[in-house]
């Protein structure tokens, strides 16, 4: 089927999240809103059951923005999603004038995508949105490290004005200018790879992921739930990604240290700081990681559920983690090593101790 054959009305979502913090307290959260929030999130539909969701996200709808693209000026809806984790998913959504040609999507998807002003308007509404929420915030502090997704969201498919299915009429050769960017053919190898990911439950469905973006095809305006479960796990990849970040700056300064204290006298007390504050990292972002992974959990293996597990695997979850596993290890091994060095310098000062001790006795036994 021709591109151009397809009349089409969608939306894009551009997310971008943050880490803000240690914790969030959601409750706390939804009182300094007030009447902005939404109540949590979870999936509408009844395989929703098949997640288990420890604390779902508060949502809040924070009025409308205008943003440019390509030259032209939209309005576009700005929510936020807090995650119990330390994670601020803010989402800026903006309708194309429907029905458009499928080759009008494109061209606004990609430029949607590609604006100059996301970045800068992230940023200055999160920084407004954490001076309302900042008392909700346990150990607040924004992150270095920003995870950014866009979702594109048919909500009709059109051919000649008669409906048509999305598992049907969409092809790779419909998708790779949307979601690759690239005008060029591709392989048929790089096809299959880049664009594999597609899930379909009903006829009129159609879910397409890829590392930094997807297409969903939902005619139920109301059903956003495959877009809650792309944002759990982009919230779960940016925690990964903030503490793998993390131990890998405090690794050099943490061999800065133990040079530095080996450099002291009195080694048993140079070292209490230093094992003290191994420990408690080691318990922060063990805690933390657990807490992300374990906020959104599958328990069946529905649609919903495949692609939750297929945008992880996408993610390269499994190597961050193991990663973070890796880097632990270092810091437990560590401590470990530094303890034993510590009691061995206790047991050398208790034996040196007992030695000027006996030497007293014996001099004292002389002198009397």
């Amino acid at each position: 089927m021709n591109a151009d054959d397809l009349q089409v009305s969608g939306i894009a979502t551009a997310y971008r999240l943050f880490d803000v913090g240690y914790e969030i307290d959601l409750e706390h959260v939804g009182a300094l809103l007030g009447g902005d929030t939404r109540g949590r999130s979870v999936p509408a539909r009844a395989e929703g059951r098949a997640f288990e969701i420890r604390q779902p996200p508060l949502s809040a709808r924070l009025g409308e923005r205008e943003i440019r693209v390509d030259g032209t000026s939209y309005r576009a809806v700005f929510q936020a999603h807090f995650f119990d984790f330390g994670v601020c998913s803010l989402r800026l959504t903006v309708a194309r004038a429907s029905p458009c040609r499928w080759s009008e999507f494109i061209a606004f998807g990609n430029a949607f995508d590609a604006s100059a002003e996301l970045a800068t308007f992230f940023r200055t509404e999160l920084d407004s949105l954490l001076n309302r929420v900042r008392p909700s915030i346990e150990r607040p502090r924004v992150a270095p490290v920003v995870e950014d997704y866009v979702v594109f969201r048919l909500y009709s498919i059109e051919s000649r004005g008669a409906p048509v299915m999305a598992s049907e009429a969409i092809t790779d050769n419909h998708l790779v200018p949307l979601l690759l960017g690239e005008q060029r053919r591709l392989s048929v190898t790089a096809t299959h790879e880049l664009l594999g990911n597609r899930f379909s439950y009903y006829a009129d469905d159609l879910a397409v992921l890829t590392w930094d973006n997807a297409l969903v095809v939902e005619p139920r305006i109301d059903d956003q739930d495959v877009e809650l479960v792309l944002e759990f796990a982009n919230a779960q990849l940016l925690e990964l990604r903030v503490y793998d970040a993390l131990l890998d700056s405090e690794l050099p300064a943490l061999y800065d240290r133990i040079t530095a204290a080996r450099r002291r006298l009195q080694l048993s007390r140079s070292y209490r700081g230093l094992l003290g504050s191994v420990q408690t990292r080691v318990a922060d972002v063990t805690e933390i990681v657990e807490r992300a992974e374990n906020a959104f959990k599958v328990t069946d293996d529905v649609y919903l559920a495949r692609i939750y597990e297929k945008a992880l695997e996408i993610f390269r979850e499994r190597s961050w983690r193991s990663g973070i596993n890796r880097k632990l290890g270092i810091f437990r091994e560590t401590y470990e090593m530094l303890n034993g060095e510590a009691q061995a310098a206790r047991a050398e000062l208790l034996e040196l101790a007992i030695v000027l001790l006996i030497v007293f006795e014996i001099v004292l036994s002389f002198i009397r």
